[in-house]
């Protein structure tokens, strides 16, 4: 029996979702309340660039078996590439590479002692080798790296990045299953479509379109209720609706004041879920400002942000116009002030730590910036942190939720956006298929 389902938010889950529910004969509309489809992946493009730039950077590793499943369905492998862009951290006023299991053994054998290599590559090779992430969450990743790597080297290379990461009042906070995962499912060959991120979203739109799915744009959801029948009331700017299911895609908290109808411990649960927001400056260059793609850059060195990621050395200037075009990036707490301050301000508190990267550069080099917040980016995973996780299906009848938060203890990303929207599917199917 065809179901009338309603799936909130546009971005890779809510599509991946619609692409499996569609392929089964059910109805679908898709609310989004931005004016383009793709959620934190979307991207935007500079009228004499031929490519579209990602809004916050993206890309794919090697490993992301999901989503490059669902390009294959799609049949678009060919337009997948992966370059061999490199991965840089700042220790002791350089940029040393520190991005593949040789670069990371010359790094450690060039600054600290034989028995602080032997450490470093034996919990190096563990967490790659072992399948089980469940004993990992129940410590800290500040308690198990300073035990196994030992101190000199965790606080040399990993602590800097987890404060940069989660800031310093997560240290003690975010737990090793987080750490395991990253360093389990990431390659060092980086890969993007054809055309950008936003290339490929919106030719995956226009298949679902065109097989019949309604995508409703600028049109944000303002309450999911339970009428007084089977099924869910959904509430637009447009008016009220009714569907046979609901599927919401938005964070834990935009969830909770959706649907005031959820019992109060789901509720409550969405609401106790912790998250960062992110703040990104991108600035288009007239000259190349490294020959590196992506910096990673403690706190204590007194970098203004987390990362400087210079695109145009992952993907060439060529398909921008020329332009060389950099990240400059931060996960901050919501009420960070970066996310108040206007783009002007944040400019010019960012240009003078440019020269760090090239004495040579100066101000002119800028020719146009762009700058894209948002508070919700990046979940906060404490210890024993799958207790947490709020199910799938909720316990009002016919609503579903499948969040970036719930993706645990992967890390957020297009590629396990494709795996809960498309579980969030297959688990609508099957509860479709049993009332049946």
């Amino acid at each position: 029996m065809t179901k009338r389902i309603a799936i909130i938010g546009a971005g890779v889950a809510g599509l991946a979702a619609a692409h499996d529910l569609r392929g089964r004969g059910h109805e679908i509309r898709i609310f989004e309340a931005a004016e383009q489809v793709g959620g934190l992946a979307g991207g935007f493009k500079a009228p004499h660039w031929d490519w579209t730039l990602e809004k916050f950077y993206h890309h794919w590793f090697q490993s992301d078996a999901h989503m490059l499943r669902l390009i294959g369905e799609l049949g678009w492998s060919d337009q997948v590439i992966f370059p061999r862009p490199y991965t840089v951290v700042y220790h002791k006023g350089r940029f040393e590479p520190l991005d593949s299991i040789p670069a990371a053994a010359r790094f450690t054998l060039k600054h600290f002692s034989l028995l602080d290599f032997i450490r470093f590559g034996a919990a190096g090779l563990y967490l790659r080798l072992t399948p089980r992430w469940q004993p990992l969450e129940r410590v800290t990743a500040d308690a198990w790296m300073r035990k196994w790597v030992g101190k000199p080297v965790y606080e040399t290379l990993w602590q800097p990045l987890l404060v940069g990461k989660f800031g310093e009042e997560n240290l003690d906070v975010v737990n090793m299953a987080w750490f395991w995962a990253r360093l389990k499912a990431r390659t060092t060959r980086l890969g993007t479509f054809q055309g950008g991120f936003q290339a490929f979203l919106d030719r995956f739109a226009a298949r679902l379109q065109e097989q019949g799915v309604a995508i409703h744009l600028s049109s944000p959801v303002t309450r999911i209720s339970q009428p007084a029948g089977p099924g869910l009331n959904l509430t637009t700017t447009g008016g009220e609706q009714h569907f046979d299911a609901v599927l919401s895609t938005s964070s834990p908290a935009l969830m909770a004041h959706l649907a005031p109808d959820l019992p109060g411990q789901y509720a409550a649960s969405l609401q106790a879920l912790k998250s960062l927001g992110a703040v990104v400056l991108i600035l288009s260059l007239r000259q190349r400002l490294t020959g590196y793609y992506w910096h990673n850059l403690p706190k204590e060195a007194g970098f203004p942000y987390l990362a400087m990621v210079e695109h145009t050395n992952f993907i060439g200037p060529q398909h921008y116009g020329g332009d060389h075009l950099i990240y400059c990036g931060d996960y901050l707490p919501p009420d960070h002030a970066y996310f108040d301050l206007s783009k002007e301000a944040l400019v010019a508190h960012f240009l003078p730590s440019l020269a760090r990267f090239n004495p040579a550069f100066d101000p002119s080099w800028v020719k146009d910036s762009w700058l894209f917040r948002t508070r919700y980016a990046q979940p906060v995973p404490p210890v024993n942190h799958s207790q947490n996780i709020p199910p799938l299906r909720t316990p009002l009848p016919g609503l579903y939720f499948a969040s970036m938060s719930q993706v645990y203890p992967w890390d957020r990303g297009t590629n396990f956006a494709v795996e809960i929207g498309r579980r969030a599917a297959g688990m609508m199917l099957a509860d479709f298929e049993a009332a049946s």
